[in-house]
């Protein structure tokens, strides 16, 4: 596994992070640094817990469910949240600049994939028409 940055944050090396699931977050808010949101799970749980969590990881289970943005969005537009946001599952090198845009710093890439069109995809517009958390 290897990280692709969007982002010009600090990221949490791979082989470092231990994301924990929301209900273990609940149970153990001392021992988490890092948690992993599933997609049907709400951003606004983890409110309690910002201020000592670096790392939320968010997934994409199929490439047409997109709620991975949405909670990404919300994290930091809503509850303001500054640590890294990460993405994994089936993630497309097209959906980079929307990723960007919606807050989250880094994407979970298969060992083999090519991080040139991950990089080309970020350059391809250079002009937006809507507001973004990364602007």
């Amino acid at each position: 596994m290897k990280l692709f940055n969007l982002s010009q944050q600090h990221i949490i090396p791979a082989e470092e992070a231990d994301p924990v699931s929301l209900a273990e977050l609940k149970e153990h808010p001392e021992a988490a640094y890092a948690v992993a949101l599933e997609p049907d799970e709400s951003a606004e749980a983890l409110r309690p817990f910002l201020a000592q969590i670096t790392l939320v990881v968010l997934h994409f289970p199929i490439f047409r469910d997109g709620r991975a943005f949405t909670q990404a969005r919300s994290l930091r537009e809503y509850e303001d949240y500054k640590g890294e946001i990460r993405v994994t599952g089936h993630v497309l090198p097209d959906q980079a600049a929307f990723l960007r845009r919606c807050g989250v710093d880094t994407v979970v890439l298969p060992d083999d994939d090519d991080q040139t069109e991950w990089e080309a995809q970020l350059k391809r517009f250079t002009i937006t028409y809507q507001q973004s958390i990364a602007s």
